[in-house]
């Protein structure tokens, strides 16, 4: 019995399920920026921080330090000293992602912080791997 190519790749085709456009899983929501005079502040601060699942003051403390400026957290919002730019709050966070959010192993955000006496570990929740985090 002979198969003609074309007739068996449009059978294994039909037999392949539907390929899903790739969505990201973690999606991180526009920063809302608003300036007056020398302080800038992130509207929806609480919002990202949720979106990585985190604590909001973790994340304020890696910006502030990153910025080297002072900072505070007031109900969803955060307030810094100075003047910046949508574009850097979005270069740090992407930083933040990648040190603090993302597993290094799998590459998945399902992660939590967890502290050891005085050392902080990045455990994954897909993966179940342990990674070591520089602490803030």
């Amino acid at each position: 019995m002979t198969f003609n190519y074309d007739d068996l790749l449009k059978r294994a085709c039909e037999h392949m399920p539907e390929v899903q456009a790739k969505k990201e899983r973690l999606e991180l929501p526009r920063i809302q920026i608003q300036t007056a005079g020398m302080r800038t502040t992130i509207a929806n601060f609480k919002e990202i921080a949720d979106a990585f699942d985190r604590d909001p003051q973790h994340v304020l403390k890696f910006l502030t330090r990153e910025m080297a400026t002072a900072a505070t957290f007031h109900d969803s919002r955060a307030i810094f000293q100075g003047k910046f730019r949508a574009d850097s709050f979005e270069r740090l966070l992407q930083r933040y992602l990648e040190a603090y959010v993302v597993c290094p192993v799998c590459k998945r955000p399902d992660t939590k912080i967890s502290k050891e006496k005085r050392l902080s570990f990045l455990v994954c929740n897909a993966c179940g791997a342990k990674s070591s985090i520089k602490q803030l």
